[in-house]
């Protein structure tokens, strides 16, 4: 399992830790259990955005384009309007196979999920990138933290996120919470 920690070296938290979340609601709102390794990064990070590039989701966040439940909710209408007229990637057209998403590509539409099979345990997940504006899916053979990881070192072996190692020097990855990107809500 990948260490938290390479993560938190290459990419500093906030200072101030994210709000608490409640798993054991926000699984059951969703109606499964969540992978530890997300839960771990939700509660370093919270809410915010790694190299102005990937949005983490969390649950119950201030912002709906941020909110796990929200997006949640919005993708599966999405795509199950797409499958009436496309087919679903490989590994969904299993009984009872799912995506739920963890993430998504600033700007482009795309999005970061897990693909969720029957009889899988969550930290068994792999993640799915669905390029947003077309029907291209790519698989990944690793859980999310694994993932981002990969892609903030340019390890990821993926046609979507070459640009990032290319553009950003490997030493000098940032994140972002919401609030400082958003603002704050109400003010």
């Amino acid at each position: 399992m990948i260490d938290l920690d390479a993560l938190t070296r290459l990419c500093p938290p906030p200072a101030n830790p994210p709000p608490a979340v409640d798993w054991a609601q926000a699984e059951r709102a969703l109606g499964t259990a969540l992978p530890a390794d997300y839960k771990r990064l939700v509660e370093a990070y919270g809410d915010g955005i790694f190299d102005e590039t990937i949005w983490l989701l969390v649950p119950d966040s201030a912002y709906d384009d941020c909110d796990l439940h929200a997006q949640t909710a919005q993708r599966d209408e999405i795509l199950a309007d797409l499958w009436e007229f496309e087919d679903k990637p490989a590994g969904l057209q299993d009984a009872g196979a799912r995506v739920l998403p963890w993430a998504f590509e600033e700007g482009t539409g795309a999005f970061l999920y897990w693909l969720a099979r029957p009889g899988r345990h969550p930290d068994e997940w792999t993640v799915l990138y669905n390029e947003g504006r077309g029907p291209l899916w790519e698989h990944h053979d690793m859980g999310c933290l694994a993932f981002l990881l990969a892609v903030l070192t340019g390890t990821a072996e993926t046609e979507y996120f070459g640009h990032l190692h290319e553009v950003l020097k490997p030493t000098e990855h940032r994140f972002a919470t919401a609030d400082q990107t958003l603002g704050t809500i109400g003010q």
